[in-house]
């Protein structure tokens, strides 16, 4: 499955055809289907090397953030990819980190994404179409 990707304008072919990208594109689209706001995916593998991608996304209020972390959770093992390895940030969901060693999902309440800006840290990483 061929994946298109930008970088700052220019369009780059990616493919995902590894697991951890084809299950980045599951929670991705799992965090969707809850109505969650924004969300993407970028390859952070390149410049960050600890992992290869993360998947960002926001809900509107701390219910509807646990909602998704549940939801991309049921669907990620239902892909095969098992339970996280850990995931921060349950006891208040404002920002709640789920990390799968290949992929890391966060999911953000929207003011505390706002806030700490993630993607603007990691602009130089691409970003992966994801939308099945």
């Amino acid at each position: 499955m061929e994946q298109t990707s930008t970088v700052s304008g220019p369009v780059v072919e990616e493919s995902v055809g590894t697991a951890c990208g084809e299950l980045a594109a599951v929670a991705a689209n799992a965090a969707d289907s809850k109505k969650a706001t924004d969300t993407v995916v970028l390859q952070v593998g390149p410049v960050l090397g600890i992992t290869d991608e993360f998947v960002i996304t926001s809900g509107s209020n701390p219910r509807q953030v646990k909602t998704i972390v549940d939801f991309v959770e049921e669907k990620i093992k239902e892909a095969g990819g098992g339970s996280p390895r850990g995931v921060e940030g349950l006891d208040d969901s404002r920002w709640v980190l789920m990390d799968y060693g290949d992929f890391v999902v966060h999911v953000f309440l929207q003011e505390a994404r706002e806030f700490y800006n993630i993607e603007r840290l990691w602009g130089d990483a691409m970003r992966m179409d994801w939308i099945s």
